[in-house]
């Protein structure tokens, strides 16, 4: 199944906002509005979902009534983009809910953000043939003065089909997670020097190639070994190109880290791979350096692999992270001085 991508966006567009997974609660209605707003000054027309503004045990509301929702976002001719205000936790409950091979029959259309949201990513692309964007979140786009890597999402959604864009490695990135508080129109706190490493400790450079796939791991690993989270099937089918992929930790510490990354090996994960990119953790890590760290976990289910593997890359929890195309054809350049993203839509 080749992968399909879906029209540029143009002002006039409509765009859906449906929460699949958590939704938005009171105190945050503002940030959402802002985002909302931000929107609507691009040009674009917005399609409000009931399953939005309202979250109560982790959930804009039943797996039902999400599920249809999704599934309507996803069909109507008229909506060209889903853009989900953020991700959650309890996305895996749709799944059993939703008609992938149906979305194969249906025109394409981008499906954007990242976290909770890689559980419909996933099958979105490799069984449905749709490339998703992995990236910024809707609520992140509602900030008066983005990042410039923040804002490459809209070179994405409005480039032309064919296009090559490249994306550098952001200059500082945000020791932690969003903390948007009152501040609602706030961008993210730029503070500490991004700096892409090599898992050998020693390679200073290297350049690879292939199609895009990956997500938030702590959700791709429970995803394995299922038919929504098939990666040797997508790999086998793209085997002359080869795989990139991609992922960050968002909760899981360093034996738990090893535990998920073991299980994909195991899966046969990390064949017909040209490279992996790791994002920055934002898992706990021990201090302890008697105790198993991050880099251990890493080492160890990835250390003697014979493909470039890059961690520290503006992917995931600890933003910016760069605009990733699931699906897409892709080339990285690292060297001593950055990262390089090209992708191809």
């Amino acid at each position: 199944m080749p992968v399909r991508f879906p029209a540029k966006l143009v002002p006039g567009d409509l765009i859906a906002i449906t929460a699949p997974s958590s939704g938005v609660p009171a105190h945050l209605h503002p940030r959402l509005d802002l985002a909302i707003a931000n929107l609507k000054a691009r040009g674009y027309r917005v399609y409000e979902g009931r399953c939005l503004r309202e979250q109560y045990k982790n959930q804009s509301a039943s797996p039902l009534l999400r599920a249809e929702e999704l599934t309507f976002c996803l069909t109507e001719p008229e909506i060209k983009a889903v853009m989900p205000p953020w991700g959650g936790d309890l996305a895996i409950e749709l799944l059993e809910l939703l008609d992938f091979q149906m979305f194969a029959q249906a025109a394409p259309k981008w499906f954007t953000g990242f976290s909770d949201l890689s559980t419909l990513h996933f099958p979105l692309t490799t069984l449905s043939g749709w490339a998703t964007v992995h990236g910024p979140n809707l609520m992140d786009l509602a900030a008066r003065a983005p990042d410039a890597t923040t804002q490459a999402i809209w070179r994405v959604l409005e480039g032309e089909r064919g296009e090559r864009l490249e994306q550098q490695s952001s200059a500082a990135f945000q020791p932690g997670e969003n903390q948007w508080g009152p501040a609602s129109d706030a961008a993210f706190n730029l503070t500490e020097k991004t700096r892409w490493k090599h898992l050998d400790g020693v390679t200073a450079s290297a350049c690879f190639q292939g199609r895009l796939i990956g997500g938030c791991l702590d959700i791709i690993a429970r995803l394995a070994g299922t038919p929504f989270g098939h990666l040797p099937h997508f790999a086998q089918r793209n085997n002359e190109e080869g795989i990139i992929l991609y992922f960050e930790n968002v909760e899981m510490g360093p034996c738990e880290l090893t535990r998920a990354l073991f299980s994909l090996r195991l899966q046969g994960w990390f064949t017909h791979l040209n490279g992996i990119l790791i994002g920055r953790s934002a898992g706990p890590n021990n201090d302890d350096a008697s105790q198993h760290q991050y880099i251990d976990a890493l080492r160890a289910a990835l250390g003697d692999l014979t493909i470039p593997v890059i961690y520290d890359v503006d992917i995931g929890h600890i933003p910016p992270q760069m605009t990733l195309v699931n699906g897409a054809s892709a080339a990285v350049t690292f060297t001593a001085e950055g990262g390089c993203l090209t992708q191809q839509l």
